[in-house]
């Protein structure tokens, strides 16, 4: 993604501010992340389109890492919660405490309240604290003793996972995987990416690599800009096309469960978002190529041949991408 797009068309939406935002972001986040432009990318595109993101990948590749940078380059309250086996709902959530003084109950609210929340390794709390993010992650309220709470905007879970195989890890519910807009798969870099990995560290020294990084865009800003990406044109045929793919992923052989018509407003959504991105006020089949399996990818569920035989959901997916004829 460049600084500016050079477009030969004049857009409807003023998007240059927009695309000199995430031009600084990704500057900033350059200082020491190396290799993930795609990645980059794509969490830049679930800020635009106000959604949560769901990072997997083993322990190392810089899955926590990439998200506080994210969240220290937006000036607004970050929090970071660290999920547990012994975690409770109301550790996440907050709780009534009994105000001596004043003889009743205050709510002390807890650290999802916040614009950005890091929830890190997320899998490893079991299902009654999973539970407690299903109204907060959907509605951006948090509703307690009867009483609900709205969530201040921008309001974005940015979650942390081990692959499922590891051990001490829960199978996240499909209700919660659903809440999030993208699953980004985070691998391991390729060799010359980790000597650059190691010749930024040799050359950091002794600082924190979260001192280098400087605010580049306000919470503000940021709610503009979503309010901005949902007036994106998307053209009917368009519509039709993720329509046929997401209607194929429900009949396909390979797959046990296919997407909701939540995965195609995701799909929607994230596309409008990735094209404002661009510098574009509409979308391209290639926009909505780019954020599809990553919306779609912890939606649906394989067949248990399939799993058995090591197949993976973005395989399955991409063959169904291929499968469609592409609108002109």
């Amino acid at each position: 993604m460049d600084q500016q797009t050079n477009t030969p068309f004049e857009n409807r939406l003023p998007l240059e501010e927009l695309n000199h935002s995430a031009f600084r972001i990704r500057t900033e986040i350059n200082k020491v992340i190396v290799g993930q432009e795609k990645v980059l990318d794509l969490l830049l595109t679930a800020v635009i389109a106000n959604g949560h993101v769901l990072i997997e990948g083993v322990p190392g590749v810089a899955k926590t890492m990439m998200a506080k940078l994210l969240a220290k380059s937006v000036s607004s309250d970050f929090s970071r919660i660290q999920f547990t086996p012994d975690l409770m709902p109301s550790d996440v959530l907050g709780t009534m405490v009994f105000n001596t003084g004043k003889s009743e109950f205050e709510f002390n609210k807890g650290p999802i309240f916040s614009n950005l929340v890091l929830i890190d390794e997320v899998n490893r709390a079991p299902a009654k604290t999973q539970a407690a993010l299903f109204e907060v992650m959907e509605e951006r309220q948090v509703t307690i003793d009867g009483t609900t709470r709205a969530m201040t905007p921008p309001f974005l879970v940015m979650a942390t996972q081990n692959p499922v195989e590891h051990e001490g890890t829960y199978r996240l519910p499909e209700a919660q995987l659903d809440r999030f807009l993208f699953k980004i798969k985070i691998d391991y870099p390729n060799l010359e990416q980790e000597v650059s990995i190691l010749a930024n560290a040799q050359n950091r020294q002794e600082k924190d690599a979260l001192s280098q990084i400087n605010e580049a865009v306000t919470g503000e800003e940021i709610v503009k800009y979503q309010e901005m990406a949902a007036k994106v044109i998307v053209e009917d045929d368009l519509l039709r096309y993720i329509a046929q793919i997401v209607d194929k992923t429900r009949t396909h052989g390979a797959l046990f469960l296919g997407g909701s018509p939540r995965a195609s407003l995701a799909i929607l959504t994230a596309a409008k978002a990735f094209a404002a991105l661009e510098g574009r006020d509409f979308v391209t089949p290639d926009d909505i190529k780019f954020v599809m399996i990553p919306v779609l990818n912890h939606r649906v569920i394989l067949t248990p041949e399939k799993e058995m035989e090591g197949i993976k959901p973005e395989v399955i997916i991409q063959q169904i991408i291929d499968s469609v004829e592409v609108p002109r």
